[in-house]
């Protein structure tokens, strides 16, 4: 109870000191009231809600949070009103992901990793994937890079030889760093109504120093991820990894500085979303059509596109039109680019030179540096797939 006043007391203080510096310096500190405030009053009405009965006619943003749905952050109107509008990046490209088969009678819409766009640092490849019941990516290696797997329905399950194992449901990730070896598989769940599994999984490259750490798994649960609504309902933010509108992702999870958000907008919504200066960037359009906007120009981009940016500009502005007849939605990724780390990719194998691709098939073969847990290894996941 006494930590509880102690808060209520911390907060009218923190409250008083904001207006007093309102007073003197409104420009400098307004978007801070209007919007960082906001986040953190909300935090603190998540853990205590008590606060409410002190403060009947507070009004803030609105927070919920449990064990079975995400934070949700609703940002007002007027805090948008107020957010400096951002340089947008010009679009570099935009071409049409083509559908192509892939694992054990996969299907995936691959983008980056194609002639059209054979790397774009740090990532190196992404495949918006189709997994139905009897296909999927049984047993195999990986060595030198990391993996980020997303899953938008059904259900995914994973396995490798180091005895790791788990799954993912719809909105969960999966970050795996592969280091200097890793063999596992990765099996779609076997729906009863025998839909599909759908998902994204973008290769990220390692630095070369890290080309040879040890693998490790980290799974980021839908429930963690918080979510920014704002536009009075017409844009939804899930924040990944990054910032958004002032809400930070729950925790860094790959070693290669990355940001990621799933935004929805409704027809009529336009969001701006920043991305760290000097990062690769690109979004990939899950549903509808986007219209990007540039500065000078508006570009409409429709469904299984991807988005590459340039790197000059504050981050996107992105919109649906009024008339739309349904919403779009998109991923906007950006990473911190490794520019002079040469890519020598084989297969799962993504080193910086060709005598590592050879070394790689020696140790794999060998059992050695790295895939000595490969020896005899059978997943039982994949054990569905031979014949």
């Amino acid at each position: 109870m006494k930590n509880f006043f102690s808060l209520i007391i911390a907060f009218i203080v923190g409250i008083a000191a904001i207006l007093l510096g309102l007073s003197y310096y409104p420009t400098q500190i307004h978007d801070f009231a209007t919007t960082k405030l906001n986040v953190d009053i909300n935090h603190y009405i998540n853990h205590f809600p008590a606060l409410l009965n002190f403060f009947p006619n507070l009004n803030t943003t609105t927070l919920t949070s449990s064990t079975s749905a995400p934070p949700v952050f609703v940002i007002s109107t007027a805090t948008m009103a107020s957010t400096a509008r951002i340089i947008p990046r010009a679009i570099r490209k935009a071409f049409l992901a083509v559908e192509q088969s892939e694992g054990a009678g996969a299907r995936v819409r691959r983008s980056i990793g194609t002639p059209s766009l054979k790397n774009l640092t740090p990532f190196l490849m992404l495949d918006h994937f189709s997994v139905k019941p009897g296909a999927g990516f049984p047993d195999h290696p990986h060595r030198g890079q990391e993996t980020i797997t997303y899953l938008l329905e059904g259900g995914m399950d994973h396995e490798d030889f180091a005895g790791n194992r788990g799954t993912l449901n719809p909105g969960d990730l999966q970050f795996m760093t592969a280091g200097k070896g890793i063999m596992h598989a990765e099996m779609p769940r076997q729906n009863e109504d025998g839909s599909a599994n759908v998902g994204l999984q973008l290769w990220v490259d390692l630095p070369k120093e890290l080309k040879m750490c040890e693998p490790r798994y980290r799974d980021l649960r839908a429930a963690e991820i918080p979510e920014v609504v704002t536009e009075d309902g017409k844009v939804k933010i899930k924040v990944i990894s990054g910032k958004s509108h002032g809400v930070d992702s729950v925790k860094d999870l790959a070693y290669t500085p990355v940001v990621f958000y799933d935004i929805t907008i409704q027809p009529g919504g336009k969001v701006q979303q920043e991305l760290p200066s000097g990062f690769s960037s690109f979004a990939y359009t899950l549903e509808g059509e986007v219209v990007f906007e540039t500065g000078t120009e508006s570009k409409v981009v429709k469904q299984f596109h991807n988005v590459v940016f340039e790197k000059e500009g504050d981050g996107i502005i992105a919109r649906v039109a009024d008339e739309a007849e349904k919403p779009a939605r998109f991923v906007l990724i950006g990473g911190q680019p490794m520019d002079g780390q040469a890519v020598v990719q084989y297969g799962p194998f993504v080193v910086t030179s060709q005598e590592e691709v050879y070394q790689a098939f020696v140790d794999y073969q060998s059992h050695s540096n790295g895939f000595e847990r490969a020896r005899g290894w059978r997943s039982e996941i994949g054990k569905s797939m031979v014949h």
